[in-house]
């Protein structure tokens, strides 16, 4: 099978630029050739995309997410899981989300998903599973019902296996508290006993598995780089050992600034109006987001500017939103445009151990992308206006028809 989309302005995500003129030939779900500056390719049997000058990038990556949180009351286990997958289709389909990695999701519904969407019985993103989040008797977010509570060395290694056997691509370790959790889970506190952190580090060394770490202070932070985290997630507050020890270790870092800043407060625009609206967060919460905030931004800040490894990770929902939210956010806070994007594609593919297949637009690499109407590398908020979605060279969602019939019916 092969497609031929022409006329595109092209963002690759390896250069900080936008082509026009380029014609590219996808064949059997990957990128065979790319050819800028009006220059054709002479393909006989292709289907035909004519972009009229749209921008075609990679799709976009989400690498810290959750499914609802919801209880068994709340809503029976076979409802969720149904939830979750709509939840994620949704976010391709809608918002050209091409890649998800779980952070947190009780009876291993992620896992079910992935396998799912891998065996093509359902068209969605790639997934990369967590299963159950690891914390310690009254560690973190336990009312997210996604937390599994361990305690001592050998608890610990007894539920990484378990999660292993169950068929996990990474394992999620909560090593402190959070900012909206209840009043005894708070971010400035750490969890783990140093035998439980050397034996939970030490059983997926030997079992060859990532460790996604939450770390939320200093001190978790530098524990999490020194044993060997891939990645940190948040890093609300650091200090400059912290930038040091990211860049001595080559460590990841999802900073989910979508935590401390969506309150209704501080909302900047009318996406994070609606969403912090929608979400009705109470007003302790509000406080202790808003009483984060600023430190979450600096340290941010100045780990971008160090050159630390970043990539966006959301951790709200819905998926649709969620990316798109944070990647303002980070342009809100001092990234550039190239910066978010690179950390919503390039980087995101990295972070998943995808980035010779995907993340960028080159020849030989997976043709997993989309097209937007307007320039995102002039305004961020240009991603939210989607054109298509191309799944290994499959279109999987086309709103040019909703748009065209929408002018239409405009006039």
């Amino acid at each position: 099978m092969r497609t031929l989309i022409k006329n595109a302005t092209l963002i690759d995500c390896v250069q900080p630029t936008a082509t026009e003129g380029t014609t590219v030939l996808i064949e059997d779900g990957r990128i065979r050739e790319i050819r800028p500056n009006g220059a054709q390719i002479q393909v006989s049997d292709a289907t035909e995309i004519d972009l009229r000058g749209a921008y075609l990038m990679p799709g976009l990556w989400d690498v810290h997410i959750h499914p609802d949180y919801l209880s068994l009351q709340e809503m029976p286990l076979a409802d969720q899981v149904t939830l979750f997958g709509h939840r994620m289709m949704a976010a391709l389909t809608e918002s050209g989300i091409v890649g998800l990695r779980c952070a947190g999701a009780h009876n291993h519904m992620d896992v079910a998903w992935k396998r799912a969407f891998d065996s093509r019985q359902y068209i969605g993103p790639r997934l990369f599973a967590a299963g159950h989040f690891l914390t310690t008797t009254g560690g973190h977010f336990l009312t997210s019902g996604h937390a599994l509570e361990c305690d001592g060395p050998y608890g610990f290694v007894k539920a990484i296996r378990e999660e292993i056997k169950s068929g996990v691509d990474h394992i999620k370790l909560n090593l402190s508290g959070g900012i909206l959790g209840p009043a005894w889970d708070r971010h400035q506190n750490s969890f783990l006993l140093p035998d439980e952190l050397k034996a939970a580090f030490e059983i997926c060394h030997l079992r060859e598995f990532k460790v996604m770490a939450h770390a939320t202070n200093p001190d978790a932070v530098k524990h999490a780089i020194r044993l060997g985290a891939h990645s940190v997630e948040h890093g609300y507050i650091m200090d400059d050992e912290c930038i040091e020890l990211f860049l001595k270790h080559d460590t990841w870092y999802v900073p989910t600034l979508s935590i401390s800043h969506l309150t209704p407060k501080q909302a900047t625009n009318k996406w994070e109006q609606l969403w912090a609206k929608h979400r009705n967060y109470s007003h302790a919460l509000c406080c202790r987001a808003e009483a984060a905030s600023d430190v979450h931004r600096y340290w941010f800040e100045k780990a971008l500017k160090a050159g630390v490894k970043m990539a966006v990770g959301s951790d709200i929902r819905p998926l649709k939103d969620a990316a798109l939210l944070e990647l303002g956010l980070w342009v809100r806070d001092g990234a550039t445009p190239w910066q978010a994007l690179v950390a919503a594609t390039r980087n995101g593919a990295a972070v998943c151990g995808m980035g010779s297949e995907l993340g960028t637009i080159e020849a030989g690499k997976l043709a997993d992308l989309i097209v937007v109407e307007g320039n995102p590398l002039e305004r961020i908020d240009n991603v939210r206006r989607l054109q298509l979605v191309l799944k290994e060279g499959v279109v999987v969602s086309d709103k040019r028809k909703v748009m065209d019939n929408a002018a239409e019916f405009s006039r």
